[in-house]
Parts: structure tokens; C-alpha cells; sequence
């Protein structure tokens, strides 16, 4: 026999020994059999359910305990503060029954209520929005997780549905947190008065705080077109500050263009057109008019978004 024949057949017998031993080979195989492996009409795995996969408490907690999230809060939560010491270095109007809402501001705590949402309707509060809608995909893709996310497996449209609603959570805290703060702090610096109107309407305090209700709830649907519009872009790339950012430019651009006078009735079209008509909630005699059109508009806008987000994510290829 050749040294060739040999070596083969010391090899053949070490292969023997370790990797292809028949008996072990049959009790793998046998173990194999035993276990029970069935599967559900949709053919996942026996026991998996995919409503069970990224809980809305889970993934809040987990927002909740990121620095931007406690950061936001904690701005929203300052700004009366702010708005108070701002106040108390300058000077107010003297005769508080007339002016505009800041000259209003200090006549009661209403009237501060109403310019805190004033003041932050421009740019804070759509920020915030876009901020919690536009980081909420981007941040996963940009952190690399959201494939390892899917792959749990979470279902696409749920990942989207969860992070959207928990998104819609915490922009709902914060625009409920800053009223509620700018109420307590104009109760005990300007009193629980009534409200003025810049037109000299006086609505009683516990009357105004109904709608100043009704403002918030119409803030929050006025912003919907902020929030779809950051959620899409959110989807569409893996950078969370393109997505906040181009969301913010587009309000900014559109408060820009709705302040050319010459652009007339297409100006009616323009997402933010409507987004101080709640100022309308605190008269008398309220004109709903505005409300409805801002409302309806923005709603149309936000669905529309949402969809476009809704598909792209369903087809996009995750590879982050």
C-alpha cells in the first residue's frame, strides 16, 4: 500500500470518528423528528404572532428615555418661564382691556395661554411635530437597527403603524404641556381673570378654558400635515436630520409664500394658510368657518402624506 492509500485511510478513519459517524448521524436525525415544528395558515412558525411584536408600551418607554424626547419636553415645559421673565424685565401695556395678544398677555392667565400657543405656532410647535415624526424611521436606518428590527420579525406596515402612533403620543404630550404650564404660571402671576379678545370680547375664565380646549384639539389636527409630511420623508432617507429639517423647510416656506399678498385665493391652498385660526375660539360669537377649512385641509394633506409613506416603506429595500 502506497503512503497516498495510508494517509486516505487514516483520514477516513479521523472523518469516522468525528463528522460522519453513523450512529451520531441517526441520533441527530432522530432528535430532529422529535421535535414538533408546525406551522399556521400563514405559514409562520406555530406560536408567533405578529400582533404581539413591537408593543406600543415598549416602544414608548423606549422613546421616553431618549435625550431628544426629555430635551423637547423640557423646552416646552420652559418656555412660560421664559415668556414670564421676558414680561417682568420689559414693559407691558398699561391699559390690559386693549392691544394685540401680547399686549393682552398679562391680563389674565388665558390671555398668557394664548400667546404662549401665539408665539410657538410659527416655528416651535411644528418643530416639535416634524422632530418626532421625521426621527422616528430615520433614527433606526441611521443607527442600523431597523433591518435587525424586521428581521425579529416585526412586520413592515406594523414598525410604520407602531412608531407612527407613539410619534402622534408624544407630540400630543408636548402640545398639551405647553398650555398646561403657561395656565399654571398665568394663575399665579396674572390671576384667573377673564379673557380678552383683540377686539374687546371678554370670555369668562372657566369659558375660556373650553376653548382654549378647543384650540389644542384643533392644533393638533392642523399639525397633521407636519407630522405626515416628516414621516414620509422619514422613510425616504436614513439621515434624521434631513427628514426634520426638510419638513420644517417646507412650513417655512409655506408661511413665506402665504404672506404675498398677490398669490389672492391660492394662498387658500397652502398647508399652514389656516394655522391661527383657533384665535377665533377666544370671541363671543366663534366663526367656525376658518376652522373647518384649516382642519379639513390639513387632514387631506396628512392622509395623503401617510399613504405615500405607507408605500414607499412597504417596497423600500432595508439594507441599514
Amino acid at each position: 500500500m502506497s503512503k497516498v492509500e495510508k494517509l486516505a485511510d487514516a483520514n477516513a478513519a479521523v472523518d469516522h470518528g468525528v463528522h460522519t459517524d453513523p450512529a451520531a448521524l441517526q441520533e441527530l436525525t432522530d432528535a430532529a423528528s422529535a421535535e414538533a415544528t408546525e406551522f399556521g395558515p400563514d405559514g409562520a412558525v406555530d406560536g408567533y404572532r405578529a400582533g404581539r411584536t413591537l408593543g406600543l408600551g415598549v416602544e414608548l418607554r423606549r422613546q421616553l428615555k431618549r435625550r431628544r424626547t426629555q430635551l423637547v419636553l423640557g423646552l416646552v415645559a420652559l418656555l412660560p418661564f421664559v415668556l414670564v421673565i421676558a414680561f417682568e424685565i420689559g414693559e407691558s401695556n398699561p391699559n390690559r382691556r386693549t392691544g394685540g395678544f401680547v399686549d393682552l398677555a398679562t391680563a389674565s392667565a388665558p390671555n398668557f395661554v394664548v400667546l404662549a400657543l401665539f408665539v410657538s405656532g410659527t416655528f416651535l410647535l411644528p418643530m416639535i411635530v416634524a422632530l418626532f415624526f421625521g426621527d422616528t424611521i430615520a433614527s433606526e436606518a441611521s443607527w442600523s437597527s431597523l433591518k435587525y428590527l424586521l428581521a425579529i420579525p416585526v412586520p413592515r406596515h406594523r414598525v410604520l403603524r407602531q412608531k407612527a402612533i407613539v410619534s402622534a403620543l408624544l407630540s400630543a404630550i408636548a402640545l398639551v404641556l405647553l398650555p398646561l404650564v403657561a395656565l399654571l404660571v398665568g394663575v399665579v402671576w396674572y390671576g384667573a381673570g377673564d379673557a380678552i379678545s383683540p377686539t374687546g370680547d371678554a370670555v369668562t375664565f372657566a369659558d375660556s378654558l373650553l376653548a382654549l380646549g378647543m384650540a389644542i384639539v384643533y392644533i393638533m389636527i392642523q399639525l397633521a400635515w407636519v407630522a405626515g409630511l416628516a414621516l414620509l420623508l422619514s422613510v425616504l432617507t436614513d439621515a434624521p436630520l434631513g427628514a426634520v429639517g426638510g419638513a420644517v423647510l417646507v412650513a417655512i416656506v409655506s408661511q413665506i409664500l402665504d404672506q404675498i399678498t398677490a398669490l389672492e385665493d391660492l394662498r387658500n391652498y397652502l398647508p399652514t394658510h389656516y394655522s391661527f385660526a383657533w384665535i377665533d375660539v377666544i370671541s363671543t360669537d366663534i366663526d367656525w368657518s376658518n376652522m373647518a377649512s384649516g382642519a379639513l385641509s390639513s387632514v387631506l394633506f396628512g392622509t395623503v402624506f401617510g399613504l405615500l409613506a405607507a408605500r414607499r416603506f412597504a417596497t423600500k429595500d432595508i439594507t441599514s
